[in-house]
């Protein structure tokens, strides 16, 4: 009997512990910590998943009547080399496919997946909601790039932040000092990705430079693109994101965009959720200059914006050539190529003079973080330059 006492004390203290540490999470504003932990360190992982939607709220990507991909005469005639698989699976890829004129050429994937599998777009989500703005503007229901983010966020009639624009966000220079770091628990990043108080965090954030002077890849900058959105058009960004692109380009599967809690924002900035066959159909909307079909979906002048480098200068003053309007630009060989990317390798890659599309997935990425382009990217790239051949 005194056994059972001592365990019944100690586990009545341990109670007491947890929900004071869970009180003074939630007066800290750090209450996002508790869900993290639940989702993260209770599971086996240290972070962020591609598997991470059944954990939180999502809203359906409604797609329509499916176009599929036509398969290439020499589909999955390529086998990659032993040291072109070795490279695919020490990045713990999931999926790699190749579109070469509209048509898909080679497809491959890893561990349960295949291609019907949806996984975590990460922050290719930032350009599919830059997809959303060029639209909203072809719609009419944004102005312009230079439209005003005050005319949109009541937030942003404050004197500091009056003068930042709709193309300051779109290029990663409106001043506003987010907080970027995803290895921070308790900074802006983890409160978005696992808390529920999406909108406040964003619209408070203190503006650190001049507006369109310094560039500073930050996803708060994406938030605050879907509120615009959200206001401009009186749909959600899934909503939106749907009836303009992902069901005009015939896609296969309805997709997901994670919310931050039930009937609510959708987190623009990642967390988009489909399958590589459906994600290469935005790499071909690009390669095709926003057109499908012929069908205009965004118009000519902001594609090309899209794709044109911002010429910003950073916090070093290191002039960015390589990022556009939330999508990235680099170069290969000498061969040019404009893409989305995500955190853990994620990349829809469009290469014009080639004719091709590329989709890579997975659970790994270089690691260096500030570079122009994740050295991986150059793997897959020759890649399929050997598929190519």
């Amino acid at each position: 009997m005194k056994f059972l006492r001592i365990i019944f004390r100690s586990l009545f203290g341990l109670s007491i512990i947890l929900i004071l540490a869970c009180l003074i999470l939630y007066i800290t504003d750090n209450a996002h910590l508790i869900k993290a932990v639940r989702n993260t360190y209770l599971l086996g992982k240290t972070g962020p998943t591609i598997d991470d939607y059944p954990k939180f709220e999502n809203r359906i990507v409604s797609n329509g009547t499916e176009e599929p991909w036509n398969k290439n005469k020499l589909y999955n005639h390529y086998q990659p080399s032993s040291e072109e698989v070795k490279a695919l699976e020490e990045m713990k890829s999931s999926a790699f496919l190749v579109i070469k004129n509209n048509e898909l050429l080679f497809e491959k994937y890893w561990e349960t997946y295949s291609n019907s599998s949806m996984t975590n777009s990460f922050s290719m989500a930032k350009s599919f909601t830059s997809l959303c703005i060029g639209a909203a503007i072809k719609e009419g229901k944004i102005k312009s790039v230079e439209q005003k983010v005050s005319d949109f966020i009541p937030e942003f009639k404050e004197e500091e932040k009056l003068n930042i624009s709709i193309k300051d966000l779109l290029t990663m220079s409106s001043g506003i000092n987010f907080g970027e770091s995803n290895g921070d628990p308790f900074g802006f990043m983890a409160k978005v990705y696992y808390g529920e108080n999406l909108y406040d965090l964003t619209v408070q954030k203190p503006v650190k430079f001049d507006a369109g002077k310094t560039w500073h890849y930050q996803g708060g900058n994406s938030l605050l693109l879907s509120f615009i959105l959200k206001k401009a058009t009186g749909l959600s960004l899934s909503e939106y994101f749907s009836t303009h692109f992902w069901k005009p380009l015939g896609t296969s599967k309805d997709a997901l965009w994670t919310l931050n809690k039930l009937n609510g924002m959708e987190k623009s900035y990642c967390c988009f959720y489909s399958n590589a066959r459906d994600y290469a159909k935005i790499g071909q909307l690009m390669l095709d200059s926003g057109r499908w079909n012929g069908k205009e979906l965004i118009q000519r002048d902001y594609f090309n914006a899209s794709i044109a480098p911002v010429n910003i200068p950073d916090e070093s003053g290191k002039l960015i050539d390589y990022y556009g309007y939330q999508w990235w630009l680099g170069s290969h060989n000498g061969i040019e190529f404009y893409y989305a990317r995500g955190i853990q390798g994620q990349y829809i890659v469009s290469v014009p003079s080639w004719n091709v599309v590329f989709v890579r997935l997975g659970h790994k990425r270089d690691p260096t973080r500030g570079v122009k382009i994740p050295s991986d990217l150059f793997t897959y790239f020759d890649l399929v330059e050997h598929i190519l051949e």
